[in-house]
Parts: C-alpha cells; sequence; structure tokens
C-alpha cells in the first residue's frame, strides 16, 4: 500500500512520493520563540515527528527545515517592556523550546533557521515582489496587493473576489476570514529593533520570513509544508501569494495542517486557566512520555480533547507495551515455533503499517499493536509461544517504536546506568544465597530509589525503570 496523506490545498488525500522519488524537502512552521511552549504547540510537533519518522520508514531521506521566528510584534513589544535585548529575549525561550523537543523525544529537522539570521534574504525577496509589480508603499512600509494575486484562497478555500480594495493590515496576525493586504516590510517605529533596506529601516512582516527561508533551502516548489490548522490562513495562505508571486511556481506540494488541541473540551486561554506547558505536567508527576502517547493517539486530521485523566490512561498503556517486551526478551521459552503466533505477527505488522500509510492513522496502528499484545500475552499463558517465535514480537515492537518511541526509559542526568543495575542485581543475587537478607534488602531499596523495580520469577530477576 502506499503511502497518502491528506493535502488542505485539494482538500483530498492523495498519494505521496517526493518529486525526485528519494529526498522529502520539506518544510515546517517553528516556533515563535516569546514564551513557553504549550500542550497545543507540542501537538504540533509531535504531529511533525510522526510525519519524518513515517516518511523515513518508508524509505525517503529527509531535508527537513523548520523556522525559529525570533522577530515578531510579540516578541518586540515584550522584550521592550523587559528592557533587554530581543536577541537575549529570544535565545532564553529558544533554548527552552529546543529542551522541550528532547524531552518529547522529538527529531530535530535537518536544519532549524533563525529569522533574524535570513533578513538578506527576505529583503531580496520584496525587491522581486516590487519588480513584478506585487506590492505597494506607505508611510515607509512595504504591502502586498492580493488583489495582483488571483489564486489568492486557493489554500483556505475561502472566496475573497469581494475584497475591499486598498484595505491593509500592519499586524503580523490578524482575524480570519479578514483579507487585506498584508505588510511585507515595516518601518521602524521608535526604538524598535531594524534592520537597513533600500525601502528604509525596518523589519520584515512575520509572513514573508517563511517564504524566504524555506526557498532559500529548499528550493521554489517544496513537497511538503506543515503546521497547525490555524496557520493555513492566513499565513500560510501569504506565504503561497509571495513565493508563487516570486517565483511563478507552485510553492508547496503538499499542505498537512495538525487540529486544534482543547482542554477538557474547552480552547486554551488564560482566562480557563487551563494552559499546560509540558513542564508543568512534569512538576504534576506526569511522564513526557505518557504525553507524546496521548498526542500520538489521535490522528492529526482530529480534534484531541486532552485531560490529565488520559494522561493516567497513557501511562498505563506504555507501562503494558514495557512490560510485554521485557516479558518476550525474559521468559524461558521451550523450543520450537507456533505458526499462529507467527500469523499474528504478520498481520499486525501489516495492519500497522496500512493504518500509517493511510493519512498516519495513529489511532488504528496502535489498535493493531495492542491487540497482537493481547492475543499473544494469552498464548504466553498457555504455553503456546515459543523460542521461535521471540523474534517476531521483538520485531513488531522494534518497529512501532521506530515511530511511537515510547517503549525505552530515557536513564536521567546522573541516573544509574544498566551495567550498574546489573551489578547490584548480581550482587542481590548473591547476598540471597548467602541469607544475608538485610543486605538484599538494602539493594532493593537502593534501586527503588533510583527508579529501578525489581520482579523475583521463577525464571529470575527482572528490572524496570518506573
Amino acid at each position: 500500500m502506499a503511502l497518502s496523506l491528506f493535502n488542505t490545498l485539494s482538500l483530498k488525500v492523495e498519494e505521496f512520493t517526493p518529486s525526485d522519488g528519494r529526498t522529502v524537502r520539506m518544510y515546517s512552521c517553528g516556533p515563535t520563540v516569546y514564551n513557553y511552549a504549550h500542550i497545543g504547540n507540542l501537538r504540533t510537533f509531535t504531529f511533525n515527528d510522526t510525519l519524518r519518522r513515517w516518511l523515513r520508514y518508508r524509505g525517503f531521506v529527509l531535508n527537513h527545515v523548520m523556522n525559529i521566528t525570533d522577530v515578531e510584534d510579540k516578541i518586540i513589544r515584550k522584550s521592550m517592556e523587559l528592557g533587554i535585548p530581543m536577541s537575549e529575549y529570544t535565545l532564553k525561550y529558544e533554548k527552552f523550546f529546543l529542551e522541550d523537543m528532547d524531552t518529547m523525544r522529538l527529531e530535530k529537522p535537518e536544519k532549524i533557521v533563525r529569522a533574524t539570521e535570513h533578513i538578506h534574504e527576505m529583503v531580496e525577496l520584496i525587491e522581486q515582489l516590487q519588480t513584478k509589480g506585487f506590492t505597494y508603499d506607505s508611510d515607509g512600509s512595504v504591502y502586498y496587493r492580493i488583489s495582483k494575486f488571483p489564486g489568492y484562497g486557493k489554500l483556505s478555500h475561502h472566496d475573497f473576489s469581494g475584497i475591499q480594495a486598498g484595505a491593509r493590515v500592519d499586524n503580523d496576525e490578524y482575524d480570519k476570514d479578514d483579507a487585506r493586504d498584508f505588510v511585507l516590510w515595516k518601518a521602524r517605529k521608535g526604538q524598535e529593533p531594524a534592520w537597513d533596506a533600500p525601502f528604509g529601516a525596518g523589519r520584515p512582516g512575520w509572513h514573508i520570513e517563511c517564504s524566504a527561508m524555506a526557498m532559500k533551502y529548499l528550493g521554489d516548489t517544496l513537497d511538503i509544508h506543515t503546521g497547525g490548522v490555524d496557520l493555513a490562513f492566513p499565513h500560510h495562505e501569504n506565504e503561497i501569494a509571495q513565493s508563487e508571486g516570486a517565483s511563478g511556481k507552485p510553492f508547496a506540494r503538499f499542505w498537512i495542517h495538525c487540529e486544534h488541541l482543547h482542554v477538557d473540551m474547552q480552547k486554551m486561554s488564560k482566562s480557563l486557566g487551563n494552559i499546560f506547558t509540558l513542564r508543568d505536567l512534569v512538576e504534576l508527576g506526569h511522564t513526557p512520555e505518557a504525553l507524546r502517547f496521548v498526542l500520538m493517539s489521535v490522528p492529526y486530521r482530529k480534534k484531541l480533547n486532552f485531560t490529565l485523566e488520559s494522561l493516567q490512561g497513557a501511562q498505563t498503556s506504555i507501562d503494558r507495551l514495557r512490560n510485554y517486551k521485557l516479558r518476550i526478551q525474559t521468559d524461558k521459552l521451550a523450543e520450537g515455533s507456533n505458526e499462529a503466533v507467527t500469523k499474528l505477527a504478520a498481520e499486525a505488522l501489516a495492519k500497522f503499517e496500512a493504518s500509517m500509510d493511510d493519512d498516519l492513522n495513529t489511532a488504528e496502528a496502535l489498535a493493531a499493536v495492542f491487540e497482537f499484545i493481547r492475543e499473544t500475552n494469552t498464548m504466553l499463558d498457555q504455553g503456546q509461544f515459543f523460542e521461535g517465535n521471540r523474534a517476531a514480537a521483538l520485531d513488531l515492537l522494534a518497529r512501532f517504536d521506530t515511530v511511537f518511541d515510547i517503549l525505552e526509559v530515557k536513564v536521567a542526568a546522573g541516573g544509574m546506568e544498566d551495567s550498574a543495575v546489573e551489578a547490584l542485581i548480581a550482587e542481590r543475587t548473591a547476598a540471597k544465597k548467602a541469607k544475608q537478607f538485610s543486605r538484599s534488602d538494602e539493594i532493593r531499596n537502593q534501586l527503588l530509589e533510583a527508579g529501578i523495580v525489581l520482579e523475583d520469577t521463577k525464571d529470575g530477576v527482572r528490572w524496570k525503570r518506573k
């Protein structure tokens, strides 16, 4: 089965292959680094991670670029309120975001690029648009005249034929369905950070940043452009107008958008006090893996309702997966092979892959793996799972985890390495044989404090990290 993805541009699920058949040129709108990323942001970045992992699973090479928006209205306002340089303010939150990415096991794109390091490219792109007649100047700022681009609205599927000529907006973000000429270059106001340009000192508008950086690193036409559904209009619509106005070529073949996350069936808002960051959830005692599981458990095109209870359920599911893997790895099994188990493993893998190929249907992919675990756990209990079946079960789990990445417990900084755990378990076993039970108990408690849980079985000692 070929990989198929929903394309916002066509409103259809389409078969995907990169334009050159091998390398996927993908651009993702990254964070605006003016605060901590909240879990709604992290849903989109987790979707990006799922997509890139599955593309690679299917044998494609990634050339993935993500931007860091480090100049924008909110950033300027906040840094000026605090009286600190904009770069000092943004680098702090950029660092926090990259730490969160690592904690959430999100793969880093091949290139992460800052807007402030590409002002020259933005100026050049604006000059191209000027030459082609897409712009006009007003009070030192440069605006894009959307009436000059007949395709405006093709991504958001809105009819903007009745737009008010000459209405324009200076803000980086504006209301949905409110089509206006948008700013490409903002004339400097007061003590705002500014760069020199042929059209006067100022700074780029938000929309031109992504166009310039995407085209610099990926060319005129991308294979995939991703982002949250809230970016489809106006941000991505404006990116298309800018990029295609300058190049005369399609800007992106596939536009893929991740749906909103709600908390307890409500939109996140400061007034409701329901905005969570990863750090908030960790302080409440939840694991990053549980959040990753929750964010991946609902297909990206469906709204996700987040609750603290869902995190608890996710942790239970993760523990079930890990306990099953531990059992497969450590149980002493009779020689031979059960063809029924072999068949179940092949069917589960086929369902897992078909589900992921079907527009990244992570819910169905999870169901395939958990059904296999349920059936084969019963076979293990009944002595119908043999040594010859071990490899296929572990292979299924390994393939699953190349995408979901929740089975392995990360050793925290300063945590006990596996070799040290094994050495203490060996010492404990020797102490028990020598009837030095107080020492045996000391070691168990020492390991427990380090987050290591022991289970004494007829086949020996099993251990896992909490």
